[in-house]
């Protein structure tokens, strides 16, 4: 029998009695499945070992355990400094400006919409969004003069924003 063959017969056979006992200890279906999900992968990088265990499912269940703690840890530390620290201030949403632009970014070409996003957004160089778009200098301003030109037209109709 290969690793593979092994191991999906390991996982068919164990993965309703995991799942089962760590969903008992989080109470929660999701984390549950997260954390037997993420013992199973480890189990299985380590098959060539595991599978020698006297038993496999023993050495997942406690990875899977381990793993659902050590989240649960991570959460209840995030609610300390949550009380700690108090509530993060609210954060404005968008203005009407910024939907609309984005709303028409999202009608250009992906090209385009890259280039003009890199360029105008993150504001890198011409040559370095070249580079990581991987695509000549020459056709970076080319995209970036044609999406100009679209969001051009197609920002004409929105509040405060002046005709090109």
């Amino acid at each position: 029998m290969s690793d593979v063959d092994g191991f999906d017969e390991f996982y068919r056979g164990s993965r309703g009695r995991l799942l089962g006992f760590v969903y008992s200890l989080t109470g929660n279906l999701t984390e549950a499945q997260d954390a037997v999900q993420e013992a199973y992968i480890r189990a299985w990088q380590r098959w060539s070992t595991v599978h020698r265990y006297d038993d496999p499912e023993a050495w997942t269940r406690v990875v899977a355990t381990r793993i659902a703690v050590s989240r649960w840890r991570s959460l209840r530390s995030r609610a300390r400094a949550y009380l700690r620290h108090g509530a993060v201030e609210s954060v404005p949403g968008p203005n009407a400006d910024s939907v609309a632009v984005v709303a028409a970014l999202r009608q250009l070409p992906e090209e385009q919409r890259v280039a003009i996003a890199l360029y105008y957004l993150v504001g890198l160089p011409v040559a370095e969004v070249a580079r990581e778009t991987a695509a000549p200098v020459g056709t970076v301003k080319a995209r970036l003069h044609r999406g100009r030109a679209a969001l051009a037209g197609l920002l004409t109709d929105v509040e405060g924003v002046p005709d090109a």
